[in-house]
């Protein structure tokens, strides 16, 4: 019913602000302002990875925004009418993908007569699937797809293809700034061949492989460096655990002499911690770069740095 509702006064809303647009007129705004916001092409990206991404390319040849909030947990976010006024104005709407954004499908049906275009970032990117505990939690009561794990930018390796693919769309999009965007994205596509390096270095010869988190969102990266990732809930940190699923993870902590429990800093650590209290383990965050909040940004974090930070919380439990 959550679902028929939103979609209904998400059309409802998309109608009457696409009539009030046409029928509406640029007082109050001087030709002078209007020239210079058409000059910088308006881009609109979901979560903080898909738009440290796009800012690194695009610089300030356009105005890049972020959609959902650093502090917001993403997987079960949903646009409010404004969110969808702000994309609907966009140029490019930047995306991870539909299995990560569940509602972009309906906002994208509905802004059809919109000019924005939406860039899917993983586009090209097998997924792979969720593993059969991520099944068996379906149908608890939250938005998040299970089908296939959508966390690809956890990957350095993937993090470049969804570059290029977000540098090939703001091409398109502003033909005369092609050289700019191009040389802008091999100078960051470097880096994250620096950090692939970095990390493979350091990985490929761990004395342990495995490794324990609070949600499934290291497939990818595990899967690129030979590692092996148990998850304490599904895709979604939403999830609740069963005493079954608790009790096969300390046995496998037990069994493989895991020492910390990693959690995310936008889900409650609660169960990560009662888990490491019971076999004796420690805890440390993994950061899923869903968001990043405003003061890590001030400190000067990013992406690439968190990313290091993140290899560096690994190692504590993997050398």
């Amino acid at each position: 019913m959550k679902k028929i509702c939103f979609k209904a006064l998400l059309i409802l809303f998309v109608v009457s602000t696409i009539f009030i647009a046409g029928c509406g007129n640029n007082d109050g705004i001087s030709k002078n302002e209007e020239a210079l916001d058409k000059e910088k092409l308006k881009v609109v990206a979901t979560f903080y990875s898909m738009y440290d991404f796009t800012k690194n390319v695009a610089k300030d040849k356009a105005d890049v925004q972020l959609l959902i909030p650093s502090g917001v947990e993403p997987h079960d976010w949903e646009p409010s009418p404004k969110d969808v006024k702000n994309i609907q104005s966009a140029d490019l709407f930047i995306y991870n993908s539909e299995h990560f954004e569940t509602w972009v499908p309906t906002i994208e049906k509905s802004l059809q007569k919109a000019n924005t275009v939406f860039v899917k970032a993983s586009d090209g990117i097998r997924l792979i699937e969720g593993n059969e505990h991520d099944h068996e939690e379906e149908g608890h009561g939250h938005n998040h797809s299970h089908e296939v794990d959508p966390h690809v930018w956890l990957s350095p390796v993937l993090a470049q293809k969804e570059v290029e693919t977000i540098t090939k769309a703001l091409i398109e999009a502003d033909p005369d700034n092609q050289s700019y965007y191009e040389e802008n994205s091999k100078e960051y596509i470097n880096k994250l061949k620096e950090l692939d390096n970095e990390y493979r270095a350091s990985l490929e010869n761990a004395s342990s492989k495995e490794f324990i988190t609070q949600h499934a969102a290291f497939g990818y990266l595990a899967n690129e460096y030979g590692l092996k990732e148990m998850s304490i809930s599904g895709l979604s940190p939403s999830q609740e655990p069963s005493p079954a699923k608790l009790a096969e993870l300390k046995k496998f902590a037990k069994e493989h002499h895991v020492k910390v429990i990693y959690f995310e800093e936008l889900a409650s650590p609660k169960v990560a911690e009662t888990l490491a209290k019971e076999i004796g383990a420690e805890t440390e965050i993994l950061s899923t770069l869903e968001g990043l909040s405003k003061e890590s940004q001030d400190q000067g974090l990013d992406y690439l740095k968190v990313m290091k930070n993140n290899l560096k919380a690994l190692e504590k439990s993997l050398h």
